[in-house]
């Protein structure tokens, strides 16, 4: 007899409201592959706008799922309220406002505190560190935090490139058997 673990994954989708850039695409492309293929685990979808939940609400419906297997938690929160709460104060662990997980993964910008959950996250590059003449200072701060914060938090990191894997190991000092490269898909 073969048994399966049902996991409870929570996924941070508030990048999807920003419709049109990089990262809003690779989380609506990511999550709704991830779910379609597994059937399996539990997810929960954790956004957080204080304008844009209906995007929320919209994206969840065009999943089709199962809503025993996957739900969606929305707070009405500004991403700077989150930004200073999870990655200056670092407290509110996420499992405040989406109930128990045994994994969250974080998609940008934030990296909430976990009180229990393992964490992931992707990093699409570490740019800032190589170029941070580029960049506006707020931008800087903020990325520079979050990737702090997910360097206590996570577990794994999964890489867009294996450029992003080397600078994550040299520049950050994240061991290698923490890392993985997956590369983004495409879409016609």
């Amino acid at each position: 007899m073969r048994y399966t673990t049902i996991m409870k994954i929570g996924i941070d989708i508030s990048q999807i409201v920003y419709e049109g850039t990089g990262v809003g695409t690779y989380v609506r492309k990511l999550v709704s592959e991830l779910i379609a293929q597994d059937k399996i685990n539990d997810y929960v979808l954790f956004g957080a706008s204080l304008r844009q939940r209906n995007k929320f609400f919209s994206f969840y419906r065009s999943l089709a799922c199962d809503p025993k297997r996957v739900s969606l938690k929305t707070v009405a929160i500004p991403p700077t309220i989150l930004d200073f709460l999870w990655n200056s104060l670092h407290i509110a662990p996420i499992e405040w406002f989406i109930g128990p997980v045994d994994v969250f993964w974080s998609s940008d910008w934030t990296q909430p505190p976990l009180a229990k959950a393992r964490g992931v996250t992707t990093v699409h590059d570490l740019s800032i560190f190589k170029y941070p003449e580029s960049f506006h200072k707020t931008i800087l701060s903020v990325q520079k935090r979050r990737l702090r914060r997910a360097k206590q938090e996570c577990i794994a990191f999964l890489c867009d490139s294996k450029a992003t894997q080397s600078d994550l190991i040299n520049l950050l000092k994240i061991d290698k058997s923490n890392t993985n490269v997956v590369y983004p898909g495409f879409s016609q």
